[in-house]
């Protein structure tokens, strides 16, 4: 009798941010705050209950691949990044191929690809390089049995950029041993370019996902996509018939008017993101107990504790001065550990004085 294989029915990590980030400092969500629904210009004229196309709404379909700058039969919509991530590597990965993901890496994309049977293959993306990707380092571990590449741009959860040469050299290697790369680009529009920047443009090699989650205060919208070459996305869609089908109409359509407002809600979050990153960078520069790289991108920075326990931190932060930041073990990183910058600058002030005073603590 065969023995049943054990894959991961969940992600520790969001089970964790779910059940246990309820702190009066929270620098945990990685994301910038939720934008309330009335500062869309919306009434209830321009939503419906139903009327959402089978393989995707028109208008939002039109809308992704005008703002990508793709032929709209490479877009995918998904119920968010999370999503679009499963439904990629589930058409691409089956059991027994390898997939060689950055670590550290987000753990619901390790999840996935365990879930869907995949053997994964790490490689690094070191601190001391600025959390880079060495395309030398990644050739080295691809194999015959490799289907696909996986990493985030901008890095979570470093916020590195990865630029297009590195890209380009990843699509080389793909090339080779007949696989794609997965970029997850959820954090990416936090550049502020325009137009946006994509991988997808580099080479029919790429796959890409994000969604107007992280970076547009858009979480309650769902609205995520892929963007691959025709034929893969057609079978994206045929997979997806097994997920969420068809997603929610007056999300789509909220969604539609959000990319048609997109550079006034855009300009928010770049405002709220340039103030806390100086002011972390201040914090930063009076902190000898951390290695740190400069935060120049994107909604989160990953310090490394010189000495003692991140968890010790952590709990510290927690009972004493009612602050969270996220633990780098859900990175595969214990040193580290995750501080956001989508909150308030009053919150994120007085969390980084707390975590300032812990950390003092600490070191007695």
């Amino acid at each position: 009798m065969s023995q049943r294989i054990q894959r991961p029915m969940g992600s520790d990590y969001l089970q964790w941010a779910k059940t246990q980030t309820h702190a009066r400092f929270n620098l945990t969500y990685s994301g910038v705050p939720f934008l309330p629904l009335r500062e869309l210009p919306v009434s209830l004229d321009d939503l419906e209950l139903s009327g959402s196309g089978a393989y995707g709404w028109a208008p939002l379909q039109q809308a992704i691949a005008d703002r990508y700058r793709v032929p709209v039969e490479s877009v995918v919509a998904a119920a968010g990044t999370s999503m679009a991530n499963h439904l990629a590597m589930a058409a691409l990965l089956g059991p027994g191929d390898e997939v060689l993901m950055e670590h550290p890496t987000y753990e619901p994309l390790l999840a996935v690809a365990r879930y869907v049977g995949a053997t994964v293959v790490p490689f690094a993306r070191r601190a001391a390089d600025g959390f880079s990707v060495d395309p030398d380092e990644v050739a080295r571990l691809a194999s015959p049995r490799t289907r696909l590449i996986v990493l985030s741009n901008l890095h979570n959860p470093s916020g590195a950029l990865t630029d297009d040469d590195t890209l380009r050299a990843l699509a080389e290697i793909a090339e080779r041993v007949d696989a794609h790369v997965l970029v997850d680009e959820v954090y990416l529009d936090a550049l502020w370019e325009e137009p946006p920047r994509t991988s997808f443009h580099l080479g029919p090699r790429f796959v890409v996902t994000s969604s107007l989650t992280k970076v547009y205060g858009l979480n309650g919208l769902r609205c995520g996509w892929i963007l691959a070459e025709p034929g893969l996305a057609a079978r994206l869609w045929r997979l997806n018939e097994l997920f969420s089908n068809i997603n929610a109409h007056p999300a789509e359509r909220l969604s539609v008017i959000a990319f048609q407002h997109l550079p006034s809600i855009a300009a928010r979050a770049c405002a709220l993101l340039d103030a806390n990153g100086a002011a972390l960078n201040a914090f930063y520069r009076t902190r000898a107990d951390l290695e740190v790289m400069e935060h120049c991108h994107g909604t989160v920075s990953f310090p490394r504790l010189r000495e003692g326990s991140v968890d010790a931190l952590c709990g510290l932060l927690l009972e004493r001065y009612e602050t969270m930041v996220v633990p780098g073990a859900f990175f595969g990183m214990e040193d580290h550990f995750r501080i956001a910058l989508g909150v308030a600058p009053a919150v994120l002030a007085e969390g980084l004085n707390r975590l300032g005073a812990a950390l003092g603590d600490l070191a007695q």
